[in-house]
């Protein structure tokens, strides 16, 4: 049973060296402010020696810890809201690029490295690292990997799973994982980086990792193009990925209901569109010199017109155009929260079953409920944000009693589709419950013995996943 960190296990964490402080709302909220957490105090490690210098004293004090990254995550994986006092475990000192390795294409960096300052560091050598979201500036690298996040060019990099060759991490035991190994292969038993990868810091504490890099693309081509529906959209991507290849980095799928959130929050913003279209895709090609992406992309606008799968669309002239659009896309979230959901909803489905769901969710949750409901997100990889909002002119706390009927339907439909209820922010607190009902016994079976086998004590994130 853990223990209440008190004012005695503070004082023995300061004489071990390590700087601590008091709690703030930035450590002990979340984005969504579904939870609100509460700590001792937070520990503030300045290396990997540290860390576990702050696992052993817990392991022995028995008090939890709950590491915290950039605090961007959107289940509640960061936060503690009820049971015996925990520390967090902030990684805001540890922000190293320890090294970056050009002929390799490997960067290794501090698991307190944001995703901007990794992105920053490989272009300063002519490279690319692809994981990245808007909040890339806040989010950090430790944090990425233990929630496996997607982002933006999932289609053609991988999750940060795909992107990690090797992990440093504090163990519940306080042992130091020396698996910071560069190499692409390394058949050497079990590969205790992916069982670190995804688990929530429930197993331990990532500390640095080495991750892929990439050559920047040569050229770029990016577009907005109004699509009939939802299955046209994934003929459009087919058609692009047979005339590109693998040059098809993001595939995003946005309805008009994002557009007239962003008319509603940010007027200011400029839309691609004058009249926003049911369905839209923005998506991005990336090639080498030798190949011409807007030709691509001209050509493939051409005949998926001809087939009636495209209405419209524009054609990115310049770097400040291509920007413009991203940034669109990256306010949507924003523009979402300012509105205020009733329920959201990270789910992944098959792709031949993303144009189904949306018709069928759509029609079961407006029988339910009036409401509104944004569906957008990267079709390229299947991952569909499906969030539900109340009509407009009201607002969400009239409705919140809806919200677990609501949860419950799409993630029934899309269970019952071979989908996912959580495809990129993790299960964290939030989800939990649903993990329990959804997972497969054997799995959780075998995710409980492997949780006892490495933290016996439960100190590890207590709260989070089970």
């Amino acid at each position: 049973m853990l223990n209440d960190a008190d004012p005695a296990f503070r004082q023995a964490v300061t004489t071990a060296g390590l700087a601590t402080r008091d709690g703030t709302d930035a450590d002990l909220t979340e984005p969504r402010g579904k939870f609100r957490g509460q700590a001792a105090f937070v520990a503030l490690p300045r290396s990997t020696d540290e860390v576990a210098r702050l696992v052993r004293l817990a392991a022995e004090a028995r008090v939890g810890l709950v590491p915290y990254g950039g605090g961007t995550g959107l289940v509640g994986g960061q936060v503690m809201p009820e049971g015996p006092l925990p520390v967090v475990l902030s990684l805001e000192k540890m922000t190293a690029i320890r090294a970056v390795y050009d002929q390799e294409n490997t960067l290794v960096a501090d698991a307190g490295a944001t995703l901007g300052d990794v992105q920053r560091a490989a272009t300063d050598h002519g490279r690319l690292f692809p994981l990245s979201y808007a909040s890339k500036d806040s989010a950090r690298i430790g944090g990425a990997l233990a929630v496996n996040s997607g982002g933006l060019n999932v289609l053609r990099y991988g999750t940060a799973r795909e992107l990690c060759l090797g992990i440093e991490a504090v163990l519940p035991s306080g042992e130091v994982l020396h698996g910071l190994k560069r190499l692409r292969k390394d058949n050497t038993g079990y590969d205790l980086r992916h069982l670190l990868i995804g688990s929530e810091g429930t197993l331990g504490v990532i500390t640095a990792a080495a991750l892929k890099l990439f050559p920047e693309p040569a050229q770029r081509a990016t577009a907005f193009l109004a699509v009939r529906d939802p299955a046209a959209a994934l003929t459009l991507l087919s058609m692009l990925r047979d005339r590109s290849g693998d040059a098809v980095s993001a595939f995003e799928l946005i309805s008009a209901q994002s557009f007239h959130f962003l008319a509603e929050t940010f007027p200011d913003l400029r839309q691609p569109f004058q009249t926003p279209p049911d369905w839209c895709v923005l998506l991005e090609i990336g090639t080498g010199p030798a190949a011409a992406p807007e030709t691509i992309l001209t050509d493939v606008f051409a005949a998926a017109s001809d087939q009636g799968l495209v209405t419209d669309g524009h054609i990115a002239q310049s770097e400040q155009q291509r920007a413009a659009f991203w940034q669109v896309r990256e306010t949507i979230p924003e523009a979402n929260r300012r509105i205020g959901a009733i329920a959201s909803h990270d789910i992944a489905l098959p792709l031949s079953e993303v144009p189904g769901f949306v018709t069928e969710a759509h029609r079961a949750l407006t029988d339910l409920l009036p409401c509104r409901i944004n569906a957008f997100g990267h079709l390229g990889d299947g991952n569909l944000h499906f969030n539900v909002y109340p009509p407009k002119g009201m607002v969400r706390d009239g409705f919140m009693d809806h919200a677990p009927r609501v949860m419950r339907l799409v993630h029934d439909l899309t269970q019952a589709r071979g989908g996912t209820f959580s495809a990129e922010h993790g299960v964290g607190r939030l989800k939990a419950g649903d993990l329990a009902r959804y997972g497969d016994p054997a799995k959780l079976a075998s995710m409980r013995a492997i949780k006892q086998a490495l933290d016996p004590l439960g100190i590890m994130n207590p709260g989070a996943l089970f």
